[in-house]
């Protein structure tokens, strides 16, 4: 059970990291020194999760695995994101692009 505790701090913590990367999107007309102020006040604590994350994860994933884990993570969190925040399409080659980067997961997680 305790394996998932990385998992789900990767989770959380790529929520925040997308706010704090894309969110400003949806407010083009902020004056970006706000923009960067406001980003890396979320980024603090996108850090906040991702850093326990790492630690934790550590003792049972390799840092290749960690490293896959957050990307897919990242991918499934984006998507969301932009479909529901940022109302953009979801095009059949982000699909297709997606679906390598997790067969990528396949090659590092299985024990050759």
């Amino acid at each position: 059970m305790k394996q998932y505790l990385p998992v789900l701090l990767l989770v959380l913590s790529n929520i925040f990291m997308t706010f704090a990367w894309y969110g400003h999107l949806k407010y083009k007309m902020s004056p970006l020194w706000i923009v960067i102020l406001v980003s890396w006040g979320i980024a603090f604590f996108e850090y906040c999760l991702q850093v326990p994350a790492n630690r934790i994860g550590s003792n049972y994933f390799t840092t290749a695995q960690l490293k896959v884990i957050q990307e897919i993570i990242t991918l499934v969190i984006f998507s969301i994101f932009s479909l529901l925040y940022l109302k953009e399409e979801f095009r059949w080659n982000y699909a297709v692009g997606f679906f390598f980067i997790i067969l990528a997961a396949v090659f590092i997680f299985k024990k050759w």
